[in-house]
């Protein structure tokens, strides 16, 4: 790993330590130890193809092991011992990261350039020898603590390699921007950066397929004009259906009623009913004094 340290920087122990370990990393990226980011002293600021981070180192004043327990909020321990640090307390190391991650943001947006792959870490270098675990814990989404020295660096190297899952972006011409929009004094070269690791050209972005729709597409409305067609021939027929039944019924009823009625005849002769026909009498016997005879 390439390292740049700030002209007239003044490091602490510490800080020497982390020194020795990023210069053996055979990870690429650039470390820009004791970077002045406007007004506040930025540990580390570790340029990677895939993202920054910023450190901030802190020392121990004294020989402790142990189980380390970070919160977020509160004072740190060493199994029951509180964390005794040789320059600052525990407390409030969380938010100093913070801002320090937040100070380097604000120069890349200025410099009108992409902040998002911006994290931050804490690192503790214990005396050597001494054995501090857990080495890493997660303390905020994007914040970091970290256990190293020069003997044993192994979990600062994987954080180094990994904190960020995104592509690698950061070519030779982002880095020196990055560089420029952090105020750093002494730039590493073009060639220095290519032999380092860097790329020339930024990668060509992945192909995303669009997403499929698994719903059915409404039908279109239909045309306006071919259903004012259809209408309109729906009346024609039914106008022609109507003259027609008209004239049906009015040729029905010229047949039924004759112009020329018939006249009337005798009812002599027209009518069936026969006339009474007179009974002929018939001719009584009568006998002697029969009455009425």
């Amino acid at each position: 790993m390439l390292v740049r340290i700030r002209p007239g920087a003044e490091l602490t122990g510490a800080e020497h330590e982390l020194v020795d370990c990023l210069r053996t990393y055979p990870s690429t990226g650039l470390a820009l130890v004791d970077c002045r980011v406007g007004d506040r002293r930025l540990g580390a600021v570790i340029v990677t193809p895939r993202g920054i981070t910023v450190l901030e180192v802190k020392g121990f004043r004294r020989r402790q092991s142990g189980l380390l327990t970070a919160a977020a909020d509160g004072t740190w321990m060493i199994s029951d011992s509180p964390l005794d640090l040789a320059a600052d307390a525990s407390n409030g190391l969380t938010d100093r990261v913070e801002h320090g991650v937040h100070a380097v943001r604000v120069a890349l947006e200025q410099a009108l350039q992409d902040s998002r792959h911006v994290s931050g870490a804490v690192v503790l270098v214990p005396y050597r020898g001494v054995v501090v675990r857990p080495a890493r814990t997660a303390l905020r989404p994007g914040l970091d603590v970290l256990v190293a020295n020069s003997v044993d660096a192994h979990e600062l190297r994987v954080y180094l390699e990994g904190f960020s899952a995104g592509p690698r972006e950061w070519t030779v011409e982002r880095v020196l921007n990055t560089c420029t929009a952090l105020g750093v004094v002494e730039v590493p070269s073009r060639a220095e950066l290519a032999e380092e690791g860097f790329g020339t050209r930024r990668p060509a972005p992945t192909p995303v397929a669009p997403p499929v729709r698994t719903f059915s597409e409404p039908a279109p409305p239909p045309d306006p004009s071919r259903r004012g067609k259809l209408a309109g021939i729906g009346l024609f027929a039914a106008a022609l259906l109507g003259i027609f039944v008209v004239f049906v019924v009015v040729g029905v009823a010229l047949i039924q009623d004759s112009p020329h009625p018939r006249p009337m005849s005798d009812t002599s002769q027209t009518s069936t009913t026969r006339a009474p026909t007179p009974a002929t009498p018939r001719k009584t016997e009568c006998w002697p004094f029969q009455p009425e005879c």
